[in-house]
């Protein structure tokens, strides 16, 4: 998107807290840097419309992860063959009833 100082764009306004009209104020390699809201006039960098994450979400993300790093994973099968074919028997075994 070549923008051009003036322009009026769509961006998320940290005061206002919503998406509003704004004024591009400064460009970087002919994209918009910096804009100017148009309904509280404070300048802010371009955020491409995207509204930063909550505070909240901030900390259940971190929360999480601090549980996620406690937990150990599950040990791994070792593989034995041995108690499995036992098990395999004995179901076999419980499931007959005219031998028994």
């Amino acid at each position: 998107m070549d923008a051009r100082l003036g322009d009026v764009i769509d961006d998320f306004c940290v005061k206002c807290r919503r998406l509003t009209n704004h004024s591009v104020v400064s460009l970087l390699n002919g994209a918009a840097a910096k804009v100017r809201c148009r309904t509280c006039y404070s300048d802010h960098d371009y955020r491409n419309e995207q509204a930063p994450p909550s505070k909240k979400d901030l900390k259940k993300a971190e929360l999480f992860n601090a549980v996620l790093s406690g937990v150990a994973p599950p040990p791994a099968p070792a593989g034995d063959t041995d108690g499995d074919a036992e098990s395999k028997k004995g179901a076999k075994k419980s499931g007959k009833r005219a031998e028994a």
